[in-house]
């Protein structure tokens, strides 16, 4: 625990055999207190591993519901055991979990109620390996939604999140989307309800074995997130009324 807070770090895993183990080794269970692993109907041995490496809360779907579906999967779990603190990590590898103390410090003390591990703050998504093409669309994206939702964040798009309780209690993820686009409307639902969302840099690595949309998934999640924040602007607003923000 970090300041009588429970900290669960949860795990959304689809095909992750081959990084899962170096992952949670690098787990700071000096302050987290359960993890849980999400299987999306995984090809490979992730549920065998996790089982074989510790892990104690495991979700096996029947079937793929997609990344979104997934994260649902995980925060319902983490606030039924009575998660504090929720920190959202790739099983991939992509992100390191050595900033989970950084992240869980800054919503303990509640100094935010959201902190998310970015990958544009300081220079970690080029030397990552970042496609270029990734990079420029992300940039894009940023300011376009930056405008829309009237925050100055430098990407809503990181997979490694960091949520209080009460945020994950206040918002209705669970109509929200059950693929990529997930992520984009959780965060939306933050800045609506008025949580305070912090930044922290983190490095990033692009390898074979780590999870990537290919380009025609990500031009899909690319028009998602306009179609999001004008949403967002126009209930904001009060011109036409959206699901995500009731």
């Amino acid at each position: 625990m970090l300041h009588s807070k429970k900290i669960v770090v949860i795990l959304p895993a689809y095909n992750a055999e081959k990084t899962l183990q170096k992952t949670f080794e690098e787990i700071p269970f000096d302050i987290v207190d359960e993890v849980i692993l999400t299987d999306d109907f995984s090809s490979d041995q992730t549920v065998q591993l996790a089982n074989e490496i510790g892990i104690q809360h495991i979700i096996e779907h029947k079937t793929n519901i997609g990344y979104g579906g997934n994260q649902k999967s995980c925060y319902k779990r983490a606030l039924a055991i009575g998660a504090d603190i929720i920190v959202m990590l790739h099983p991939d590898y992509q992100y390191t979990p050595k900033l989970i103390p950084s992240m869980a410090y800054l919503v303990a003390n509640d100094i935010y109620d959201v902190v998310l591990g970015s990958r544009i703050l300081g220079k970690g998504a080029i030397q990552g390996g970042m496609p270029i093409y990734k990079y420029i669309a992300n940039r894009i994206l940023t300011l376009f939604q930056n405008i829309m939702i009237n925050q100055k964040l430098s990407e809503y798009h990181t997979g490694y999140r960091c949520f209080s309780k009460e945020a994950l209690l206040k918002i209705n993820f669970k109509d929200n989307s059950d693929d990529f686009i997930f992520d984009n409307e959780i965060l939306a639902q933050c800045c609506f309800h008025g949580f305070r969302i912090g930044e922290v840099s983190c490095p990033t690595k692009y390898f074979e074995e780590a999870s990537s949309i290919n380009f025609r998934r990500s031009v899909i999640y690319g028009l998602g997130i306009v179609r999001v924040s004008i949403q967002y602007f126009l209930h904001n607003s009060k011109i036409l009324k959206s699901r995500l923000f009731e």
